[in-house]
């Protein structure tokens, strides 16, 4: 390791748009600062690639809608173009239903969300209750609850026997779009958005600098990183909580916050984007959107940037993306096609470029799009981790107020533990 020592007024680990967000509320306020990120780009969860046509596709977190003030906020100053998505025709679920069936069934499922929403997650009766248990006492139709299911696997990414009722409900509370929440994404990706964001903070961040050991003494907290070691005043832990989990820290955290950072768990997700010539789909009335009661968590929508831009997304989610994250390049695409044309008909096998991102178990945030608390005992897990050992502080989406395990979650939660920091500094300014 090199001999190298950086001081500074903060150290930020990791530039997802938590740590971004921070990092800039910082340079507004004049604090002095350093945003190391262990991977070789920003954005985090939210990630580009080139597919096979040379185009550059989001590979991670894309859509955003208005109810989302701040990802919409920052994307306009940008001056990003918005893309909206396709929702036009008919919505097919599988097995196949009748448009009035399909249509009754969804609103069902939106009404048993309606319903577990009602319940105080204080509630003692559902103390010890998996979503999954939960839904299994209710009186809904099969087609319903297997609908419901579906989303809670193919939206939270972890299957519904893992997830505490309580959890799920203060989660799903804080998601407050009254729009459908793929409303639009960006034509040039959201990670572009990233970038622009990583321009105005010039050599502050690094890249490539994974974090090993965060180290606390008499003069600030020293973090070690494989280019050598930033000693600062404050650190700001900006990564996912299961992955924050992972750092070494001396001395060990305390005991109730160790714990509260050890009771999450990743979600599964693999990501695919499938170009086509032209949206067949809409020649038959048809919204390019699927979702298959039978395999909860795989759920297809229009990602298509104009008529000449052809795209269907497939996302893959829960149980569903750790069975198939086994399966290889191949039999995934096989796997994903034969749904693709059962579902659309023969067409749908006339691909241009078939690009799939696998974020389970992923190196750097563990999985996607979220992590969730699988502990049903953890109620105060959330404030124990935005409480965090100062100078030693945490932040991310996962305990964002709004949004949690979103974009707009990640941001509004890096701006509030950058204030949080600046009153740290303040009140330890004035009181020397």
């Amino acid at each position: 390791m090199s001999s190298k020592i950086d001081k500074t007024g903060v150290a930020i680990v990791g530039a997802g748009f938590t740590g971004l967000s921070a990092a800039l509320e910082l340079q507004r306020a004049g604090i002095d600062f350093v945003l190391l990120e262990a991977r070789d780009r920003v954005g985090g969860r939210v990630e580009a690639v080139r597919n096979g046509l040379g185009e550059r596709i989001d590979s991670g977190g894309q859509f955003l809608c208005v109810d989302m003030p701040e990802v919409m906020a920052l994307a306009k100053a940008h001056g990003k173009a918005f893309v909206e998505t396709y929702v036009d025709g008919e919505f097919i679920t599988h097995p196949q239903m009748t448009p009035a069936r399909a249509e009754h069934t969804y609103h069902a499922s939106m009404a048993i969300r309606e319903r577990m929403n009602r319940i105080d997650p204080d509630d003692p009766a559902i103390a010890g209750l998996s979503v999954a248990a939960w839904l299994e006492r209710q009186h809904d139709a099969a087609d319903a609850k297997a609908a419901f299911r579906s989303l809670v696997e193919g939206l939270w990414c972890l299957a519904a026997d893992k997830v505490p009722l309580w959890y799920l409900i203060d989660n799903d509370r804080r998601i407050t779009n009254e729009v459908f929440e793929l409303q639009y994404f960006l034509r040039d990706t959201m990670q572009s958005l990233a970038e622009d964001l990583a321009s105005e903070l010039g050599d502050r961040l690094r890249l490539s600098t994974p974090v090993t050991r965060i180290e606390q003494g008499p003069q600030g907290v020293r973090i070690a990183t494989m280019a050598g070691i930033v000693e600062a005043r404050e650190v700001l832990v900006a990564l996912p909580p299961a992955t924050a989990a992972k750092l070494a820290f001396a001395p060990a955290l305390p005991g109730v916050l160790a714990k509260a950072l050890a009771v999450w768990e990743s979600g599964a997700v693999i990501k695919i984007l499938v170009r086509y010539a032209k949206p067949f789909w809409r020649a038959r009335d048809l919204s390019g959107m699927v979702m298959w009661r039978d395999l909860p968590g795989l759920f297809v929508c229009d990602a298509s940037k104009d008529i000449d831009h052809a795209a269907v997304i497939v996302f893959v989610g829960g149980p569903l993306a750790l069975r198939w994250h086994a399966l290889g390049e191949a039999a995934l695409q096989a796997e994903v096609m034969a749904r693709l044309v059962d579902a659309f008909g023969p067409e749908a096998s006339n691909v241009l470029d078939f690009s799939a991102r696998d974020w389970t178990h992923d190196r750097w945030s563990g999985g996607a799009y979220s992590d969730l608390i699988v502990d049903v005992t953890a109620r105060h897990a959330e404030r124990t981790i935005l409480a965090g050992a100062p100078p030693v502080h945490f932040a991310a989406s996962e305990v964002s107020p709004s949004f949690p395990g979103y974009v707009e979650g990640a941001i509004v939660a890096g701006r509030i533990a950058a204030k949080k920091i600046q009153s740290a500094i303040a009140t330890s300014a004035s009181g020397s």
